[in-house]
């Protein structure tokens, strides 16, 4: 039996600090045999369209909250210890290539700009993808941009489980959720897909796009229990700054 946490989306420095100290204490008891990060560990929204000519473009800030998002991510590393820390590519983390390759192509081919570099993932040995990755028999982990956004939780992990025929683990939507889609005839299943959402690790009160609304949002993380073939999802919900894992719970 494989053991594995899903990180949801960070997006430091918008992130909820106590919750990802708790969860980073979390992984040290649980000891799981690998770490897998959906995407969207940093915001950077710096070089977002939405912030073009606007004052956060020329905030000066991007490099602090990258510097935030890599001492996460070192100190889930640590936690983890010498065991596989995969990455997922997400539409936060492409920001600064597409920003780059728009308004500054001659700077494209610097290794240093490179999104690994930039949160330290070589000297860390934490694997990036940068395109969907099967990670088990009929399974994929994705970000959730790949493909189309349904407001249901769960529901967009599913649609591109269909798309792609593999059962999907993705963040992006940070809904919190579990979805199914079987196939099969004279009683006997033929295929199995599960979409499957973790949810978020975000402070509300940082999302400034969030102080004029309200969102179907669930901040948590997800949990692999995989057995050769058979992978088994749990999505781990925080309530009242609180999550509960196999009968221990973390509070802050």
């Amino acid at each position: 039996m494989k053991r594995v946490v899903v990180l949801s989306d960070i997006q430091a420095p918008s992130h909820d600090g106590r919750a990802i100290s708790a969860l980073q204490e979390f992984v040290e008891d649980f000891e799981p045999d690998e770490i897998y990060c959906v995407g969207d560990e940093a915001d950077s929204p710096e070089p977002s369209r939405w912030n073009r000519g606007r004052a956060g473009e020329y905030a000066r800030t991007l490099q602090s909250g990258l510097d935030k998002t890599a001492n996460i991510m070192q100190g889930f590393k640590e936690a983890l210890g010498d065991k596989p820390f995969h990455v997922m590519r997400s539409n936060h983390g492409d920001r600064i290539a597409h920003y780059i390759d728009k308004y500054a192509p001659a700077l494209a081919s610097l290794r240093e700009l490179e999104y690994e570099r930039l949160l330290r993932y070589d000297e860390n040995d934490i694997k990036f993808h940068d395109r969907i990755w099967s990670f088990a028999p009929g399974w994929a982990l994705a970000h959730g941009d790949e493909g189309n956004l349904i407001q249901t939780s769960g529901g967009t992990a599913l649609s591109l489980a269909k798309r792609i025929g593999l059962s999907v683990v993705c963040g992006h939507t940070h809904r919190q959720g579990i979805q199914h889609s079987h196939t099969g005839y004279n009683g006997r299943v033929n295929q199995r897909l599960f979409g499957v959402e973790v949810g978020h690790l975000m402070d509300l009160n940082k999302a400034d796009y969030l102080k004029t609304g309200g969102a179907n949002w669930q901040q948590g993380f997800g949990i692999l229990y995989i057995r050769r073939t058979n992978v088994t999802p749990v999505t781990v919900p925080i309530i009242g700054r609180s999550f509960t894992v196999e009968g221990e719970t973390y509070a802050w």
